[in-house]
């Protein structure tokens, strides 16, 4: 599949003001391919007909969001072992013959945005939420080691098949389910990962998951981790600043995750800081 431009898209539901084709655009320019790269809103009942509509007209890959990341895999000729991992697909390459190779590149962005000189082998883990980010979040402790996580979610009972799964998968990490209104302390907790929306623009931007004297509670070189990317400065990050811990940003996961992907349709990869800067520059516009 050699047509050019090289057309790619978006499915999921809702949209919303997705970065994206931002990031994506950024990474074909910084390459030189001439790409496209579009939204396309898609509900759950339209999901077989939108892949359809992808490999009948000449897609050369796309992007898979919420609800279908899961569902997807049921589309896939063959996959990375993080699909396999976590049971859920977020990139999808088109083959000459149609068929659909899956990759999950949200592994890949979490733990690219870990420092190399941080070493997590048998620590401890807190993960907040046990959506379907969580999964990919504890396919990447598991591979950097971690022996112990206990995630904060809240319905224990809601939780349980979820748990269940992760604990059949990572059969080497002690996992507990807590109630979230349970935490009292994470002093023995080496990273802090949120996986909920809590802190989101337009969700629920003024609430911090975690309170204070929990954040305050962690150890010294303890990570607080947060996927969530707008707005760049979460409370849980602000928290974390206050309270001198170290921080990782949502955005730097969301912009490996994608560089990923580029790589793996185009076997190149795009500059990070480039398409950083171009996300930045998008933030600032609308800001205006």
């Amino acid at each position: 599949m050699d047509n050019k431009p090289y057309k790619f898209a978006l499915i999921g539901y809702p949209l919303g003001h997705s970065l994206s084709p931002v990031i994506y655009k950024a990474a074909f320019k910084d390459l030189g391919i001439d790409g496209s790269y579009e939204l396309l809103a898609t509900e759950s009942e339209d999901l077989v007909n939108q892949i359809k509509y992808l490999r009948t007209n000449k897609y050369f890959g796309f992007n898979v969001t919420i609800p279908h990341k899961v569902p997807t895999t049921l589309f896939l000729s063959e996959f990375d072992e993080y699909v396999d991992l976590v049971g859920a697909v977020n990139t999808i390459k088109i083959k000459d013959d149609m068929s659909l190779s899956g990759y999950n590149t949200d592994v890949w962005g979490f733990l690219e945005a870990i420092p190399k000189d941080i070493s997590l082998k048998g620590k401890k883990a807190a993960i907040l939420g046990t959506g379907g980010a969580s999964r990919a979040v504890c396919a990447g402790l598991y591979k950097m080691g971690i022996s112990e996580i206990d995630f904060y979610t809240r319905n224990v009972i809601n939780s349980a098949p979820t748990i269940k799964t992760l604990r059949e998968k990572f059969n080497t990490i002690k996992i507990q389910s807590i109630q979230n209104t349970l935490m009292n302390s994470l002093e023995d907790v080496d990273i802090l990962v949120n996986t909920t929306p809590l802190g989101m623009k337009n969700y629920s931007e003024d609430n911090c998951p975690v309170n204070d004297k929990c954040i305050e509670s962690l150890q010294k070189n303890a990570i607080v981790y947060d996927i969530v990317y707008n707005p760049l400065r979460t409370p849980l990050i602000s928290k974390a600043i206050m309270y001198n811990k170290k921080y990782i940003c949502g955005l730097d996961m969301l912009i490996y995750q994608a560089q990923r992907a580029v790589e793996i349709w185009f076997n190149q990869k795009p500059d990070f800081k480039n398409l950083k800067i171009a996300v930045l520059e998008e933030f600032l516009i609308n800001q205006k």
